[in-house]
């Protein structure tokens, strides 16, 4: 009893896939032609939360925001690596526990790093 591919066991997959599909086609072609088509000024206007609209929204923001927007998702998927290792970490034994010991090590590194160059300091 291998384990042999045989294409006529994912066509439930590709059928509900197609399905699926064309269900989002359908469904937006009968949105976009059915649908009310009243524009007016008071619709095509941008709505900031029921706030009056003020200033340009092409501002300049500080590149920092976007620093620490990308250093939180940077250190958010290195979390993603140690899920696995703490559900298995018996498993992997003194071993694992090194080398996540090591990828901590890294990881503090480089926050240190960013600390000492002042990336998350704020003027």
């Amino acid at each position: 009893m291998g384990n042999s591919f045989i294409p006529a066991d994912y066509f439930p997959i590709v059928l509900q896939l197609f399905a699926a599909i064309g269900f989002v086609a359908v469904t937006m072609l009968a949105t976009h032609y059915i649908g009310p088509k009243r524009k007016t000024a008071d619709k095509l206007a941008n709505f900031e939360c029921g706030i009056e609209q003020q200033g340009d929204a092409r501002s300049p923001i500080s590149v920092k925001y976007f620093l620490v927007a990308i250093l939180f998702v940077l250190f958010d998927v290195e979390v993603i690596f140690m899920y696995p290792w703490a559900v298995n970490f018996r498993e992997f034994g003194i071993t694992g526990f090194l080398e996540m010991f090591t990828f901590v090590g890294f990881l503090l590194a480089g926050f240190f790093y960013l600390l000492k160059k002042g990336a998350l300091d704020w003027e």
